[in-house]
Formats: C-alpha cells, sequence, structure tokens
C-alpha cells in the first residue's frame, strides 16, 4: 500500500552463483583460510536504477515538521493539510509554539491570499480548540497571534473579525445548546471554556499604542454564564465554575472599573442553585468552593497587611499563605481543608 511517497523502482533480486570447483576444496585450517580468502565471483547485473528517479522515504519517515514542507516537494500539502499537521503538532508539542510560530505565520502569509483561504483557516482552529480540551490555551494564543500578523485583511474581515463571526455563530444557540443532549451541550461547553481563553489572550491595540480585551467577549461571556446557569444540571454548572476559575477575577475587576456590579449577581444566582436546584452533592461543594474563592478575591494575596498580622479572621487570604502539605498519596492539602486540620496541628505542634 502505497505511504503517499514515490519510491525507487525495486531492485532485481541477486541471483546465486553457480556451483564452481571451488565448492570442492578441502577445508583448511583458519590461517589459511584467512591468507587466501576465497571468493565467489557473481555474475554482473543490469540496474534499473535511474539517476533521475525521486528521493526515497522509508514507510513511516518522519522529519522535522518545519523541513517538512520544503521547496520543490513534488507531495507539496493542501492549506488544510499543512494547517492541520501544524496544529496537531502545537497538540502533542505545545512548548514549539514559540520557536515555530513566525515561519507558521510567514508561510500562511504567501499562502492564504483569498477569502475563502481566510474562512477555511479560521474554521480549522476554531475546531481544533474546541474539539480538543487540551488546545482551548493554545488555540486562544495562536488566534492572537495571527490577529497582528497576517497581513489579508479582506472586505469580509481580517481574522479576528472573522474569528470572532464564527464565534457569535456558536453563541446565537446558547440557550438551546444549554438544554440540548448530553453531545450539544459537551460541544458548547467546549466553545465556551475557548471563549474563555480567546477573552484572556486575545489582544486588541487601540490608536494609540494600547492594549486592551475585547469586550464583545467580556459581555458574551455574561450571557454564557446566564445560560448555563438557567439551566442548573451538573455539566452545565461545572462548566460555570470552570469558566468563573478562568475568567472570574479578571472579568470582576473589568465590571468594576464600569461600576457594574455583574459579578455580585452571578454569585448571588450561584448561591440560589446550591439552595435550590436538584444538583449533585459534588456539584454543591464545587460551587460553594467558587463562592469561597471570591470571597478571597480570587486568590489574590492582599498587600494591605503584613503577614504576621494576618489571622483568619482579617485576611481571606490567610490559609492560602501557609505552605502546602502533601498526603502519603501525594495529594496537595492545605489548613483551608477542614479534614486535615488534625493532621496540620500535628505538624505544627512538632516544629
Amino acid at each position: 500500500m502505497s505511504d503517499g511517497f514515490d519510491r525507487a523502482p525495486e531492485q532485481t533480486k541477486p541471483q546465486r552463483a553457480p556451483p564452481s570447483s571451488q565448492d570442492n576444496i578441502p577445508q583448511q585450517n583458519s590461517e589459511s583460510v584467512m591468507a587466501k580468502p576465497q571468493v565467489v565471483v557473481a555474475p554482473v547485473l543490469m540496474s534499473k536504477l535511474s539517476v533521475n528517479a525521486p528521493e526515497f522515504y522509508p514507510s513511516g519517515y518522519s522529519s522535522n515538521y518545519t523541513e517538512s514542507y520544503e521547496d520543490g516537494c513534488e507531495d507539496y500539502p493542501t492549506l488544510a493539510e499543512y494547517v492541520q499537521d501544524f496544529l496537531n503538532h502545537l497538540t502533542e508539542q505545545p512548548g514549539s509554539f514559540e520557536t515555530e510560530i513566525e515561519q507558521f505565520a510567514e508561510t500562511l502569509n504567501g499562502w492564504v491570499t483569498t477569502d475563502d483561504a481566510l474562512q477555511e483557516l479560521v474554521e480549522l482552529i476554531y475546531q481544533q480548540a474546541t474539539s480538543i480540551p487540551n488546545f482551548s490555551y493554545m488555540g486562544a494564543r495562536l488566534c492572537n497571534y495571527l490577529s497582528h500578523h497576517l497581513t489579508i485583511s479582506p472586505q469580509s474581515g481580517n481574522f479576528r473579525q472573522l474569528l470572532l463571526q464564527r464565534c457569535r455563530t456558536e453563541y446565537e444557540v446558547k440557550d438551546q445548546a444549554a438544554k440540548g443532549d448530553e453531545v450539544t451541550r459537551k460541544r458548547f461547553h467546549a466553545f465556551v471554556l475557548f471563549l474563555g481563553e480567546l477573552y484572556l489572550n486575545l489582544e486588541i491595540k487601540g490608536t494609540n499604542g494600547q492594549v486592551t480585551r475585547a469586550d464583545i467577549l467580556q459581555v458574551g461571556l455574561r450571557e454564557l454564564l446566564n445560560a448555563l446557569l438557567s439551566n442548573p444540571m451538573d455539566d452545565n454548572l461545572i462548566c460555570a465554575v470552570k469558566l468563573l476559575k478562568l475568567t472570574g477575577s479578571v472579568l470582576e475587576d473589568a465590571w468594576k472599573e464600569k461600576g457594574k456590579t455583574d459579578m455580585v449577581e452571578i454569585i448571588q444566582r450561584i448561591e440560589n442553585v446550591v439552595l435550590d436546584a436538584n444538583c449533585s452533592r459534588d456539584v454543591k461543594q464545587m460551587l460553594l468552593k467558587l463562592v469561597e474563592l471570591r470571597s478571597s478575591n480570587w486568590g489574590r494575596v492582599h498587600v494591605t497587611s503584613t503577614y504576621r498580622e494576618a489571622t483568619p479572621e482579617n485576611d481571606p487570604n490567610y490559609f492560602m499563605n501557609e505552605p502546602t502539605f502533601y498526603t502519603s498519596d501525594g495529594v496537595p492539602f492545605t489548613a483551608a481543608d477542614p479534614d486535615t486540620s488534625m493532621i496540620l496541628m500535628m505538624r505544627w505542634t512538632l516544629k
């Protein structure tokens, strides 16, 4: 079966030399053989190889990504194949982003020259970021880089504009998705978390050179949280917790700057869910932990008091300033965990 590469013609199988009188020579001692080796001369075969044959690659051959698409390769990939290979490469080796993103963007600038090609690029990145959970953060970073380094800007919109339009398509069906079947909800949750990563990573440069976040995403995340909390199924609530852990501090800071109390309203809704919703006990515990996290200013340490002055009563981050201990199974815990308070007391007593 062909593996996509042209192979050199196979060589003719060498023929065995006919018997000769040398086959009947009595066996000599090792010194004699070393001194006069017996040579069997095979008949000369005519090679069918051509000097113009394409370069041979063994099956399964894989070279460095950036060397895989050199100019002159007869099997040059399509745009979709090239982009998808790079996305898969980043998924497997996220640490290569810094060293390879510049070359990737340069290649795209020479390739993405039409509206259709730009739309295809946006869709490929969107699908990767929403179908592979571990790629949502890397996908957001990639989108931010390309939004600043892709030179094409057609009438239909530049890369960032087309990306936000693609996200809006999914956003507009949020209410149906939040109450859909399990598969629909899972896809919706992946979109929500990717949008959260976009809000944190997508930078917009103002006319004066200042860098800001996309306000439209801030509004969108607020409405997505409404959709999740309005349909308090376990997986919807877990997605809301993940989103707030990811973006809660940044969202609340942005709303406070505008004099809004959106986060206060969200926390109030979560407390109502804990009291009224028919969700599982574990999910209720997650929601309570989130409320506690927010009350501690999202885990950010206050600078108004020194460490020596801090107490559990005047510093909500008191337990976060304590060292982290580990159980015999390697599970981390702190004094904030009530089940481990006795263990910590024993350790501190022994100091």
